[in-house]
Order: structure tokens, then sequence, then C-alpha cells
């Protein structure tokens, strides 16, 4: 029997200057979706947007990387698109972000009999005096997928989406990371506390350190060995969060400021952690807290649907901007922590790359089925 033949196709540019080879590196995510969805037997082929035309095949997927100029015209890219798409004989289209429905609606145009499926990356409606010929591209849509069903109500509440549409809750990536050893990696990095409590995420208001400050200097006085350790790239709220730091005895000698570390580092340090915090106040997914679920580290995260989808009944959650909620999650979490080993099966049955392909896979055969009967 055929393999289903999936085409994935990512709008967004490749940075100029960067190779195919190169760009794995800089978007892990690219790779990761599409080896997920080829585990459950599917053929995936990515389409990517490029500088320059370059053709490779990296862990068994295709992938086009195909030059379109700025100033090119929709119709003829959507034509070029479609041409490609038929050439490789693909039977599905996943569209990565929903902002490039008019593209997709364009290559329906010459593709009619193509299934289309959207996925979210953090996407938000378009403006109001946009949505009326918005809700005409949606429409080529037989799916989309978000990291939790409850993401999608923004485009229902703004008649983009249907309520009937079919909408998949598939987590947005996926991650690499084991567990490894604690001690080991404790004695790599330097991380000691109990519990030794790992950050990773912006200093920003979207991220809300100060809150998380504030929850972990009143759960210190219950947990005196409580450490923590943040690590982030973009920081407007340093001089904040290092202000409140340095006036707090809670604070003061407990917090750790490590900066920005490169990727393949952040696996040690969520292996060397007991628990993983994050204040954000919304995240179409959370890829800081899938790699600390692949390390078997307990989450203690808000209360926010994507977080919810991810953590299902492990770890602990409290309310955005709540910092005594966070203090009583803190001390629950210690209290009541699962192991490693569970946290990691779960990672394994919902959240790894296997798992990923049979939601996959299901959902291409869904939007397949749903195409079939609205052409009929």
């Amino acid at each position: 029997m055929t393999a289903l033949h999936v085409a994935q196709i990512n709008f967004v540019p490749v940075p100029k200057g960067t190779s195919g080879t190169d760009v794995f590196a800089l978007w892990p995510s690219l790779a990761d979706v599409a080896e997920a969805a080829a585990t459950s037997g599917t053929r995936i082929s990515v389409v990517q947007v490029a500088t320059n035309a370059e053709q490779l095949e990296h862990n068994g997927i295709d992938y086009h990387f195909t030059h379109s100029p700025d100033d090119e015209a929709l119709t003829r890219r959507a034509n070029r698109f479609a041409s490609l798409l038929q050439e490789i004989k693909a039977d599905v289209l996943h569209v990565h972000g929903l902002d490039f429905a008019e593209d997709a609606f364009a290559i329906s145009k010459h593709l009619p009999n193509l299934p289309i499926l959207f996925q979210d990356h953090a996407n938000r409606p378009p403006r109001w005096w946009r949505r009326p010929q918005s809700r005409r591209w949606y429409g080529a849509a037989s799916g989309v997928a978000f990291t939790a069903a409850e993401l999608a109500a923004p485009f229902i509440r703004t008649g983009l989406l249907q309520p009937d549409s079919n909408v998949f809750a598939i987590p947005e990536s996926t991650c690499r990371f084991t567990r490894g050893s604690r001690a080991r990696a404790r004695a790599e990095t330097g991380l000691h506390g109990d519990p030794c409590i790992l950050w990773v995420g912006h200093l920003n208001h979207g991220k809300d350190p100060l809150t998380v400050l504030d929850g972990v200097a009143r759960a210190a006085e219950a947990l005196p060995g409580l450490q923590l350790w943040c690590v982030f790239g973009n920081a407007p709220l340093l001089a904040d969060v290092q202000r409140r730091v340095h006036r707090d005895p809670h604070l003061a000698g407990r917090v750790h400021l490590l900066g920005q570390v490169p990727h393949e580092r952040i696996e040690w340090l969520m292996r060397a952690a007991d628990f993983f915090v994050s204040g954000s106040h919304s995240e179409s997914c959370g890829y800081a807290l899938l790699e600390a679920m692949a390390c078997g580290v307990t989450p203690v995260v808000t209360d926010i649907p994507s977080f919810r989808a991810l953590t299902g009944d492990i770890g602990q959650l409290w309310h955005c901007g709540n910092s005594d909620s966070l203090t009583e999650a803190l001390i629950s979490a210690v209290a009541n922590r699962p192991s490693p080993e569970r946290i990691r099966a779960h990672f394994d049955s919902t959240l790894s790359p296997t798992a990923l392909g049979r939601q996959w896979a299901e959902a291409y055969a869904t939007v397949i089925d749903t195409h079939r009967r609205r052409a009929t």
C-alpha cells in the first residue's frame, strides 16, 4: 500500500545566507515536526521558502528549499508552489502558520483536490477590516491544529473558523531531550538546591518573572533549601529582577541569573533540576516546558490552555499573576512530587515524536475525509 504523502510548507523565509543544512540548527522545530509526523509511516516532504533554491534529504525527509522573491506577485508564487506540490504528488498540504491563509487559498485555486490543514504557531486573528476576506481564505482549510483546542476560540468567535470546523489538539512540536542522570547533571552544571528550580524564558512582562520571584520568596520560608536558577535571553526586565533579588533576604543568595546559554546546555540544566517554573500569561505551546518534561522535571506552570494540554495530570498549575498561588503550588509540588520516570512516561505517551506521529496521522486522515465529503 502506498504511504500517504504530506507536504509541510513554511512560508517564513530562511534568513539570508543560511544554507539548507544550517537551517536545522537554526530552526530545529522544522525537522522535529516533520520527523514526528513521519513516525506513523506517513511520507513527509517539506517545502521551505528560502533565498536560494536547494533540495536535500535529511533523516528520511525530502526538503525543497524554494526561492521566492519578496516582491513576487501572489498569483505567480501560488502557481509555482502548486506546480511543485503537483510534481511531488502530495496528498495533503500542511501549512505552518495561520498567517498564511491567503497563500494557501491561492494554492487551492490551482489544486482544488488537495486537502489543506493549518497549524497554529502563536498566531492571532487578523484585524477586523481584514476578516471578511480572511474568512474566505480560511474556508480553504479542512482542519486546523492548535496545541489546545481552547486556542481556537478567538478564531471561532470572530467567524474565521466555523463552530463545527475540524480543530485538532496536537502539540506544536516535540523534543529530543532525554532524562539522563540527575547526579551527573548537577556535577556538570553546578546546580544545587532542595528543591532545585529552573526558569528558562525571557525576562519580560509576558513571562512575568517578578510575580515568580514574589512566589518563590514566600515559598522559601517553608522551603529553606530552595534555589532558583534562571536562564534567559531577551531581558527588558533584568534591572527590575536584579533589584528585586538584591533587596529581599529570601531571594538574595538563592536566585542565580545565568543569562543566555547554548541550547545544548539547556538539556544538562533540565536534567539537574527538580522543578521547572514558568509565569507565562500566554503560549501557543511552551518549548521549554516540553524540554523539562522530556528530562523528567516536574512542571510548576501557569494555568493557561497550552500548559494544561501539555501537562495533563503531571505537576502543578497556578494562576497567572498570582504569587500566592505560585507559593502554594511550589509547596504542594515538593510534598507531592511525581517521579522523573512518571513524568517521562507522560511525555512518551503524549508528547514524544511517536505520540505526535499518531496524532498527525489521524488528523491527515480526517482532513482527507472532510475534503472528499465537501467535494461531493
